[in-house]
């Protein structure tokens, strides 16, 4: 998953991984990466992300957002950018890399939705990352990796369960015929 290094001053402060398709950064405390200092503006940036990029864009800050120096109000994130915050530098990193998924003609796997409006539904698993639920209730990620597709909580209190169990903050290798549930919807997890 993509990850900023946070430091001030050359000292590394955290590492944050990006799980979220947008990520919120500013002074306030319901922000998703809070910053304790009066040069960051309350809503300063955000950052939001898809299966083949992750994008910065400043939210009107007052003293703005810089990317390897040049202020920017929204910029495509390349390996080892360096983002400016008033004193703040956040090192971003795709771990792996991000690209462009080669096109795919049939998924190597499905997600079969078993309840609710959307019964009987298939969602491929082309992308190199898939989210499901919905934003500020539940969302889980499964992601494509060279072991297989892995599930994890992205958002909200809800989490997914598989086969029944909740699971935790590490990802977990899915298995043919898994049942994933996540808001009170219940899905299947079938290899192609």
């Amino acid at each position: 998953m993509p990850k900023l290094i946070v430091s001030i001053d050359g000292a590394v402060m955290k590492e944050v991984v990006l799980t979220k398709p947008r990520t919120t950064l500013g002074r306030r405390p319901y922000h998703d990466i809070v910053f304790d200092n009066l040069a960051v503006s309350g809503d300063h940036a955000a950052l939001t992300m898809d299966a083949t990029q992750v994008m910065i864009e400043d939210l009107g800050s007052t003293n703005g957002t810089y990317v390897n120096g040049e202020a920017v109000r929204q910029r495509v994130l390349q390996e080892d950018d360096v983002i400016a915050l008033a004193k703040y530098q956040l090192v971003f990193k795709a771990d792996p890399p991000l690209a462009t998924p080669a096109p795919v003609p049939d998924a190597e796997a499905v997600i079969k939705v078993l309840s609710g409006r959307a019964l009987g539904r298939e969602l491929a698993l082309s992308k190199p990352v898939t989210t499901l639920g919905k934003p500020g209730v539940a969302v889980a990620a499964i992601t494509r990796r060279s072991s297989g597709f892995a599930l994890h909580h992205a958002e909200g209190e809800a989490r997914v369960q598989i086969n029944g169990t909740p699971i935790g903050s590490d990802a977990v290798i899915l298995q043919d015929g898994d049942i994933l549930e996540l808001a009170g919807t219940r899905m299947q997890f079938l290899r192609k």
